[in-house]
């Protein structure tokens, strides 16, 4: 029987988040168009009777430009070293750019884990020669071959041949999670996360990046969940704008986000939901902290 962890690393945006619930056949991580959507270390396990698959979504490899950007880099290499294999995902519907190249200088270079480089979004492009150009020009970040596999993580196009090729590369081993088990994200967990998420979807600009979600209480019954949630963002004049004209926006953000929790609590969920001003807190070692943002390995 094979198992193992399998790290998946990417600049923002190529996909990560969405792979991961492809394979899984569920949502366990968020996905949007916007950068930084996925925030923490997720692990969503894949149980198989050829054996388990540990994934590792994380954060959107890109330069750090505050604190919130340095623990969101942390949280991408610290992935790294204890996986048996690293997804290196990237966007194939275009060359590597400046950001491919840092991360594979900057961690994957001097990384001793196998690595495959899995080239998403590939069915954006009718032309063949265009792709080969492309995968070249990944390829050329590498000083020595690199196995290559070509996917459409929003279709599932490959999926198996994926799935395959990584099973084929773990170790052997006993099973390390029950076979019902998905994820090990709490309720609280999801719920802030589906929050964060309707935000994302409503709001524009710098707004989706400036908000943090901090479950208050949660309140778990046979018939009903209660959550209370506190929205944070860094200036009075988002709070205004996440609140809306008569509270029309976080009206709009909560049902759409309760909505969604009842699905998969599959029960009646009451959710209310605040906001506040914590100016900067996305510069401040003790604010992300109280949100968060703090390493599951220190």
């Amino acid at each position: 029987m094979k198992c193992g962890f399998v790290t998946i690393l990417g600049r923002p945006n190529v996909g990560k988040s969405t792979l991961l619930n492809q394979i899984l056949g569920q949502k366990i991580v968020i996905t949007t168009d916007k950068a930084q959507t996925t925030r923490k270390r997720i692990k969503g396990i894949l149980t198989e009777d050829r054996g388990q698959i540990v994934f590792v979504d994380t954060p959107g490899v890109h330069r750090p430009l505050n604190k919130l950007g340095e623990f969101l880099l942390d949280e991408a290499k610290i992935a790294v070293p204890d996986a048996d294999l690293v997804l290196f995902l990237v966007d194939g519907s275009e060359p590597a750019g400046k950001g491919d190249r840092w991360i594979v200088e900057n961690i994957l270079k001097n990384c001793k884990i196998p690595v495959v480089l899995v080239m998403n979004k590939v069915d954006k492009i009718k032309n063949i020669q265009k792709i080969e150009e492309n995968l070249i020009s990944y390829k050329t970040l590498f000083n020595e071959n690199i196995p290559v596999l070509r996917i459409s993580a929003k279709t599932g196009r490959n999926k198996d041949t994926l799935l395959d090729n990584i099973f084929r590369r773990l170790p052997d081993g006993e099973k390390m999670y029950p076979d019902d088990i998905v994820t090990e994200e709490s309720m609280r967990s999801v719920a802030e996360e589906i929050i964060r998420e309707k935000i994302l979807i409503n709001t524009q600009d710098e707004i989706p990046h400036s908000v943090a979600i901090v479950i208050d209480k949660y309140e778990e019954k046979e018939e009903i969940d209660k959550i209370y949630a506190i929205i944070y963002c860094e200036q009075k004049s988002q709070k205004g704008i996440l609140i809306g004209k008569g509270g029309s926006l976080l009206k709009k953000i909560g049902t759409e986000a309760r909505l969604e929790l009842e699905s998969i609590a599959d029960k009646k969920v009451f959710l209310s939901l605040e906001v506040k001003v914590e100016k900067d807190w996305r510069k401040k070692d003790k604010m992300l902290q109280n949100f968060g943002f703090k390493s599951k390995d220190q």
